[in-house]
């Protein structure tokens, strides 16, 4: 299964840092400290645009579905 980033339903704020810690495949802790480090280092200004872009571009989470794996189309009995 391919992975895809989404909003993490894990939310503390818009859910951007929690979506990229799951993509990413660490704490999501870790990933709101680093942004936070950042976004102060850089004047609030270009992360903060950035982060509220992805907080707009980025799909929200959906649980999977338990048919994901069912495959499309008729079958016929031969």
């Amino acid at each position: 299964m391919q992975k895809k980033l989404t909003k993490s339903k894990n939310k503390v704020f818009l859910g951007v840092c929690g979506g990229i810690a799951d993509y990413l495949g660490v704490d999501p802790t870790m990933i709101r400290l680093i942004a936070v480090v950042l976004i102060a280092c850089t004047g609030f200004f270009p992360l903060t645009i950035i982060y509220l872009v992805a907080a707009v571009i980025m799909p929200d989470y959906q649980e999977p579905s338990k048919h994901d794996d069912a495959v499309d189309g008729e079958f016929k009995e031969k």
